[in-house]
C-alpha cells in the first residue's frame, strides 16, 4: 500500500514539475520577426493575425494579392505582406533577401512552414505521377527551400522553426503525394531539429488532424476526385465497379463528419507554444481525431492499421486478394 502512494505522488510530482516547465516562457519578445508562408487563409492567416496582435513583427507570405490585400487590411502596420509561391525557387531567394534587409543585424525569430496543398487524394492506380509532384513540390520542397534560405537569419536570433506536418505524416489512410509529401516533412523536421541543437535553434513540428479549412473542403476534394473517375479507363472502373465513387464518397462524408475539427484556433495555439515557450516541444499532435485515433493508430501494428483503416474501404467489384 505504501508503495503504491509513493509511486502516486512520484507520477504527481513529474506531472506537475513538467506542467511548470511547459508554461515557461521567453521574455521580451515583443518587436521579433517572425515569417509564415500561407497566410491567405487558414492557420497561416489567423496565426498572422494573433501574433500580429501580441506584437510580433510579422511577415506573412500570401499565395495571391488578394489575400495579402485582405489580411493588410486588418492588420497592424507592424504586419508586412509579401507574394511568394514556394514552388519558385528564385523568388524564395528574393524573398529571403528582402527579409534579411528588414531584420538586420537582429535575425528571425521565428519561421512557421504553414503552405500547403492537399492535391489529389484517391487510389495509386487511378492517378499519374503529376497528381503526385505538385503536392510534394509545394508540402515538402517548398517547404525545405524557404527554410534553407531563411536559415542564416533563425541561427543569428538563435530562433524557432515551427514545420506544420498532419497526422498524414504518420499514417497514410489514402492514395496521392500528400501523404508522401507529409512523411517527408517528418523526416526533414527530426534531421534538422537534431542538426540545430547545436546553435540554439529550437525545431518544432505540428501535426493537426482534420481542420476545417479550404485545404480540406470535402465538397472540392469531391469533385476534383469525380473528374478522375469519370476519365478512367473502362478496365480499372470494371475492378472497382460502377456504384464504387458513389459509395466512397459517402463514407468519406460519413467520417468527415466524425473527425473535422471545427475551430482551427488549437493549431495556433500550437504554434504560439512553439514560439514563446521556453521548452517548446518536439512533436504537436492537435486535434480529437489526430489525438484519440490517428496518432494511436500509427503507432501500432502494421497489421492492426491496414485492418481497421481498410474497414472504411468500398469493397471492390473485383478482388484477387487472398
Amino acid at each position: 500500500m505504501l508503495f503504491c502512494i509513493l509511486f502516486f505522488l512520484c507520477i504527481v510530482s513529474l506531472w506537475w514539475r513538467w506542467t511548470a516547465r511547459d508554461r515557461k516562457k521567453v521574455t521580451n519578445l515583443t518587436g521579433k520577426y517572425i515569417f509564415i508562408t500561407g497566410c491567405d487563409t487558414g492557420f497561416g492567416n489567423m496565426a498572422a493575425k494573433i501574433f500580429d496582435k501580441k506584437g510580433f513583427c510579422v511577415f506573412a507570405s500570401c499565395l495571391t494579392e488578394a489575400g495579402a490585400k485582405e489580411l493588410k487590411a486588418v492588420t497592424s502596420k507592424r504586419l508586412q505582406t509579401v507574394l511568394l509561391d514556394v514552388r519558385d525557387s528564385d523568388r524564395v531567394k528574393k524573398v529571403a533577401a528582402w527579409v534579411k534587409a528588414e531584420v538586420q543585424s537582429e535575425g528571425l525569430w521565428g519561421l512557421v512552414n504553414n503552405a500547403g496543398i492537399l492535391g489529389l487524394s484517391a487510389p495509386t492506380d487511378w492517378l499519374d505521377i503529376e497528381h503526385f509532384r505538385e503536392p510534394i513540390e509545394v508540402n515538402l520542397i517548398g517547404l525545405i527551400n524557404v527554410t534553407i534560405n531563411m536559415l542564416p537569419l533563425i541561427k543569428k536570433a538563435k530562433g524557432r522553426i515551427v514545420n506544420v506536418s498532419s497526422v498524414g505524416g504518420r499514417l497514410a489512410f489514402s492514395g496521392g503525394g500528400y501523404f508522401a509529401s507529409k512523411f517527408g516533412v517528418e523526416g526533414f523536421n527530426d534531421s534538422l531539429r537534431r542538426d540545430m541543437k547545436a546553435f540554439g535553434v529550437k525545431v518544432c513540428c505540428i501535426q493537426p488532424g482534420l481542420f476545417k479549412t479550404a485545404l480540406s473542403n470535402p465538397a472540392k476534394i469531391m469533385k476534383e476526385k469525380e473528374v478522375i473517375w469519370n476519365n478512367l479507363p473502362s478496365d480499372i472502373k470494371k475492378q472497382y465497379g460502377e456504384e464504387y465513387f458513389q459509395k466512397d464518397a459517402a463514407k468519406k462524408q460519413k467520417l468527415s463528419k466524425i473527425c473535422l475539427n471545427k475551430d482551427i484556433s488549437p493549431v495556433v495555439q500550437c504554434m504560439e507554444h512553439a514560439l514563446t515557450s521556453l521548452h517548446p516541444r518536439a512533436h504537436y499532435v492537435v486535434g480529437q481525431d489526430a489525438k484519440l485515433f490517428w496518432n494511436p493508430l500509427s503507432r501500432m501494428p502494421a497489421v492492426i492499421q491496414d485492418f481497421l483503416l481498410l474497414r472504411n474501404r468500398v469493397e471492390l467489384a473485383v478482388s484477387h486478394a487472398k
